[in-house]
């Protein structure tokens, strides 16, 4: 029987921050907080921030509101257990941002930043990369200016809202009868990188149907039918540039591999002592604790892996 256990330390799925929706649309009292020295601005350009990075750690640098220019695109991200207010400044470069730091993106630093700072930067670059992604109007082409907080754009002609979009993806540890796992090479990654499967949720699909679809177009393997055969094990934001990445564990009742050579070039079944000499050895490498990809291998190895197995 599978164990039902969920995901619970998904390092891009941790928060520590109140996103106090109902204040996105009180413009007076976004102001007063502009206003407020305790006030924290978070500069985000191109999905990276500054940061401090120390022998205890990475922290993100943040500024005050007084040195914002009027014309900087805002988003409010939440306050604190103290009532503090962050807001993330969203600007096209580096050197248009009032901080002295060490920029970084999310992939480079997200697995070294506590809670509050993780659950922030996630954020802040996914509404950073749906800006940059809709500088006009879907519909009309015209002209569209942000509102809500910068949770909505609207456009100026049609009056018409437009909301951030999450893109629902799938990505799945298949297992077979002998408990081995299933990883696989995309062709676009050089020898020796291996991960788990992936891919998007069609129109019209239930999230499980893709795990099915996706893992018998990528490798000819068929996951079994019966109830338990797709375990859901939980979601982590994927702001690369808008997904959500729903985990799961899945039972394969046909384990010949045929890889599609489009998406996957490569894919191998792999026994627990299988993995632990290939990663010692070099010949293959997993991707990083960041992605939920390394969770759900180390979730059926039965323990946290070396970081040095990482690409």
């Amino acid at each position: 029987m599978p164990d039902r256990l969920l995901l619970d330390d998904l390092l891009l799925s941790r928060a520590a921050v109140d996103r106090a929706a109902h204040r996105r649309a009180d413009e007076n009292w976004q102001e007063r907080r502009l206003a407020d020295s305790t006030t924290r601005l978070l500069w985000v350009a191109g999905g990276a921030a500054g940061v401090l990075e120390s022998e205890s750690g990475v922290e993100l640098v943040f500024s005050s509101p007084a040195q914002l220019p009027s014309s900087t695109e805002l988003s409010f991200l939440g306050v604190d257990d103290f009532d503090r207010a962050y807001f993330s400044a969203h600007v096209e470069n580096q050197s248009d941002a009032p901080v002295q730091a060490d920029w970084k993106s999310l992939r480079e630093v997200g697995r070294s930043l506590s809670d509050i700072d993780a659950g922030l930067l996630v954020t802040a670059v996914a509404l950073g990369n749906w800006r940059a992604a809709t500088r006009c109007c879907v519909k009309c082409g015209g002209e569209v200016v942000s509102q809500h907080g910068g949770w909505s754009l609207r456009c100026i002609a049609d009056e018409v809202d437009h909301f951030p979009r999450t893109e629902p993806a799938v990505i799945v540890l298949v297992r077979d009868q002998d408990d081995r796992a299933l990883l696989g090479r995309h062709v676009n990654w050089p020898p020796g990188l291996v991960s788990t499967f992936a891919g998007f949720v069609e129109a019209g699909e239930s999230a499980e149907a893709a795990v099915r679809r996706e893992l018998t177009e990528e490798t000819g393997v068929v996951i079994a039918d019966h109830l338990d055969a797709v375990q859901y094990l939980g979601s982590q934001p994927w702001p690369f540039p808008a997904s959500l990445m729903l985990g799961y564990h899945a039972w394969a009742k046909e384990t010949t591999i045929k890889v599609d050579e489009t998406e996957i070039a490569e894919a191998n079944w792999y026994s627990r002592d299988e993995l632990r000499a290939a990663c010692a050895s070099g010949e293959i490498k997993l991707p990083s604790s960041i992605s939920i990809s390394r969770r759900l291998i180390e979730r059926w190895y039965g323990e946290e892996l070396p970081a040095d197995w990482s690409w």
